[in-house]
């Protein structure tokens, strides 16, 4: 029998050969913990969800400056739209109310107005309110008031300083608007010749009959004679919003005139703002001073979305836009034709 010889195995070598290499075991994630019941889903928790890899827009980056100026002019939409539909009608209707109450209080004391100077001597100030206005057919019950400025014209129908009082001998004139700010003359198209209007100032009812409607290019009516009153109503003629001229509606006193207490002005005392589809050019203050509050606060919103979240800076921010964005649409109505 041959006997072979096992080659000699260095100790050190034989160690090394025995180790076994074993990888470490991965750990599993712990289960996400759901969010407690009750909670409202703003406050929840969001999930680990992949994110974009692409970095979010900086103020150095010109997307980031492009979504200021698209929430910017999306404010100013919303908010002139939703002035012209809601916010307007709301504050003619609450401006109606208080200047009801004060005529009938003046209606009371005597002290309405009678023409161009009140009961103290002075002035009749404008916005102050002279008589009440109602067409039947129509559901036109509105409180007048001293001039035809834009800005008067917000709170309802307004009596252009130049003419005489409604119910006196000569022609009165009465503006008001279309489609802003309640629209209290919107449906002025719908009369006829034949329709009654009734006029309460402080000399007592007056009544006067439709014989004309008339825009801009037609005839004029015939001059009045000695003794004789008539009635001129004004507004916004054609699509609301986009005029194409004025619409003039002509009625003439049916009811004894009334005499005229105190001297009427001339058309050169009035301002081109209370003429016919008239603006005021001094309201381009309080626009750019809301223009500009509007834009720190859509500056803000879009810094602080990418620091709180979608969610949490919408809340805040959406009222506060929302109210600026009303308050400069409402500034710039005053740029805007008084008859709108």
């Amino acid at each position: 029998m041959t006997l072979v010889a096992e080659p000699e195995v260095d100790g050190a070598a034989a160690a090394e050969a025995s180790i076994v290499v074993v990888a470490p075991t991965p750990k599993k994630a712990p289960p996400a913990k759901k969010p407690p019941k009750g909670l409202p889903f703003w406050l929840r928790k969001r999930p680990n969800r992949p994110r974009n890899t692409r970095p979010a827009p900086t103020p150095r980056d010109i997307r980031w400056w492009v979504g200021v100026v698209w929430l910017l002019l999306s404010a100013l939409l919303l908010g002139f739209v939703t002035h012209v539909t809601i916010i307007g009608s709301l504050q003619h209707s609450r401006a109606q109310y208080v200047l009801y109450q004060d005529l009938r209080t003046e209606l009371a004391l005597a002290t309405t107005p009678l023409g161009q100077l009140g009961v103290d001597g002075n002035l009749v100030p404008n916005g102050a309110p002279l008589g009440l206005i109602s067409i039947d057919r129509l559901g036109i019950n509105e409180v007048y008031v001293q001039g035809t400025a834009p800005t008067d014209l917000t709170k309802g129908p307004g009596h252009r300083r130049d003419t005489v009082m409604p119910g006196q001998q000569g022609t009165s004139i009465l503006m008001g608007r279309q489609a802003t700010y309640g629209g209290p003359f919107g449906s002025l198209s719908a009369l006829i010749p034949g329709d009654k209007i009734t006029v309460t100032t402080g000399q007592g009812k007056s009544t006067y009959t439709v014989f004309g409607v008339r825009r801009d290019g037609d005839l004029l009516p015939q001059p009045l004679e000695t003794g004789e009153g008539r009635l001129e109503l004004i507004t916004a003629n054609g699509v609301p919003l986009a005029p194409s001229g004025a619409l003039h509606i002509d009625a003439s006193l049916e009811s004894e005139a009334n005499q005229t207490p105190s001297p009427v002005f001339t058309k050169e005392v009035l301002d081109p703002s209370e003429l016919e589809l008239g603006i005021d050019s001094t309201g381009w203050f309080p626009l750019l001073f809301w223009l500009q509050w509007l834009t720190v606060a859509v500056t803000a919103l879009r810094w602080v979305r990418g620091r709180w979240g979608m969610w949490q800076t919408w809340m805040i921010a959406v009222p506060v836009v929302l109210a600026l964005g009303a308050a400069t649409a409402d500034a710039a109505m005053t740029l805007l034709p008084n008859l709108l």
